[in-house]
């Protein structure tokens, strides 16, 4: 008899020890699935408008599809950039359009990717400039757009490809890299 009760002793320890082990492994895993605090998880965006001023004037201003906030505010990723303006001295200079863009919010720089067309806005003589390439980079200190990959450069009728351009808004200067093709100026 004596026996048998060491054998329901040691079972019921067995038992409890397994028990036990469970307990502290689903505590331990239930914090896993949980998603971040409020404050701490980024923010999605479906269909708006972003407006980016430097002091009291615009720098740009972007209609979207798609956009996702980190969590502090500070960055933004942006699907289907459908209209972008950039302004020069508050002023709409250029459109542009965009696969994705990838903002900094507190410095207003902006890097846009994939298929990207800019397009001189209300241009002084009269004829229309567009640019075609797939990556282009704005520093908005410096106001300088910088399309560092080929570009196609269409101006009225005639065509270029360009191997890099700069843009600086603050002395509106142009610098082409090697440039393809010919093309009769104004």
């Amino acid at each position: 008899m004596r026996k048998r009760r060491w054998d329901w002793r040691f079972a019921g320890a067995i038992a409890s020890a397994i028990l036990l082990v469970w307990v502290v492994a689903e505590i331990l895993a239930a914090g896993k699935g949980a998603p971040p605090p409020p404050g701490e998880q980024p923010i999605s965006l479906r269909g708006g408008h972003f407006a980016a001023n430097r002091i009291s004037t615009k720098s740009w201003t972007f209609e979207y599809r798609k956009a996702q906030l980190s969590a502090d505010g500070s960055l933004a990723t942006v699907d289907g950039l459908r209209r972008g303006t950039l302004y020069n001295n508050g002023k709409p200079y250029m459109g542009i359009t965009a696969e994705h863009v990838s903002a900094n919010i507190q410095t207003l720089d902006f890097t846009a990717t994939g298929d990207v067309h800019i397009e001189q806005l209300n241009p002084k003589d009269g004829i229309k400039r567009t640019f075609d390439t797939d990556f282009v980079k704005w520093i908005n200190d410096q106001k300088l757009l910088t399309l560092a990959h080929p570009s196609l450069v269409q101006t009225g009728d005639q065509k270029l490809t360009v191997a890099s351009i700069k843009v600086n808004f603050d002395t509106d200067q142009v610098h082409f890299g090697k440039i393809k093709g010919g093309f009769i100026p104004p």
